[in-house]
């Protein structure tokens, strides 16, 4: 109401408002102190989208819940299923999720006991299962298994057409903010422009589909959360404090402690998490990125840090439209290595073995020969 009056709406922690204590405090006193920071510049407001990405926001967080909604239901329905005996998800890989289960389990709740016939339903790599589908369907699947079953297949499928419906709804509000149209071939410019590797500009959400990890969903989810544009974050560094995706500074003179892991925006970092799971599994600079940490620091940590990465390379691709995204490949790090330094270190490590060492040669011919040990 107040946006659209032309007023200027700053969103201020309440932490940054506080009065003072011992001062008396009333409403008007209160309203008169707000006033006083604001004027003087010391209240720092907090990012808050334009109403075209609000609303995006609001389909695809929508989306976000109903999907945790969708899990909740299948988890329901598998333990159910344990409770009657039926272990069928420890055959399937996707559990409830594919379809041939889905299909088992419906025919379980309108009558059918015959556990080869429930395995026939199987259908693409499970027809392959059909024997172990068989023993794992042979359990004690009672009637009144089989209504609530029924009601949550029911209520499954209504939740998938809701998510279904809130893609459908979040693409096309966006589509309809000028700042994410791209550009094609021919010059042309407006909702559905952009999409093609050849175009000169690429729409906002398929830019950031060509980070490894990201879909055109996550892409988009990711800009309902932090915008068009970085005008709220001067530099990447604001942006991943500002989603979580680093510690809080801890410094005190000369001692540099570790910091506390900041909340952040949990929808983004949620998007950047999945992103780099997915990156993770790539022959990549992010997925190669991902391995390198992982090994030495754990899986949670290289997550963390790949998607971290991942944030930071779509401040850049918003920031500049014309910009694309190159991926510097899997090997470099390992092309960056210093070869002498590589080299004294291997040296080194079998002198603490007891090996004596001699490189001759462009082709580092090694000739190797443990010493006589009376």
């Amino acid at each position: 109401m107040l946006e659209s009056a032309g007023l200027a709406v700053q969103l201020v922690s309440a932490s940054q408002a506080k009065n003072l204590k011992g001062r008396p405090k009333t409403d008007r006193l209160d309203a008169m102190w707000l006033a006083r920071l604001t004027q003087q510049g010391m209240l720092r407001p907090s990012f808050v989208p334009p109403a075209a990405i609000r609303r995006v926001r609001d389909f695809t967080r929508a989306r976000t819940d109903l999907v945790a909604g969708r899990t909740r239901c299948l988890q329901r329905l598998e333990k159910l299923l344990e409770d009657a005996m039926i272990k069928v998800t420890a055959v399937a890989s996707d559990g409830l999720k594919a379809k041939s289960v889905a299909a088992m389990v419906a025919a379980l709740a309108a009558g059918e006991r015959d556990p080869r016939k429930l395995a026939d339903l199987a259908r693409g790599p499970l027809r392959g299962k059909r024997e172990a589908l068989a023993a794992a369907l042979d359990g004690m699947f009672d009637s009144h298994h089989g209504v609530i079953a029924g009601m949550l297949l029911d209520q499954a499928a209504f939740l998938d057409q809701r998510i279904a419906d809130m893609e459908n709804q979040a693409i096309a509000a966006l589509a309809q903010v000028p700042e994410s149209w791209g550009t094609d071939a021919t010059g042309e410019t407006g909702p559905g422009c952009g999409t093609s590797p050849g175009s000169p500009v690429l729409a906002a959400a398929h830019r950031l589909a060509e980070i490894p990890g990201i879909s055109v969903w996550l892409a988009l989810v990711i800009i309902a959360e932090i915008g068009l544009t970085m005008a709220a974050f001067p530099t990447p560094a604001h942006l991943v404090s500002w989603l979580g995706l680093c510690r809080s500074a801890a410094q005190s003179g000369t001692r540099a402690g570790r910091g506390k892991p900041k909340k952040g925006n949990s929808y983004a970092r949620a998007a950047a998490g999945q992103a780099a799971i997915g990156a993770a599994r790539t022959a990549t600079f992010l997925g190669e990125r991902y391995s390198r940490i992982a090994r030495r620091r754990g899986k949670p940590i290289a997550q963390a840090a790949v998607a971290r990465s991942i944030m930071i390379i779509a401040w850049h691709l918003l920031n500049d439209p014309a910009a694309r995204y190159h991926d510097l490949g899997p090997d470099f790090y390992a092309s960056r290595v210093n070869r002498d330094k590589k080299i004294r270190n291997h040296i080194r490590g079998l002198h603490a073995l007891g090996v004596t060492v001699a490189i001759t040669g462009d082709e580092q011919a090694a000739q190797t020969h443990r010493p006589h040990r009376p």
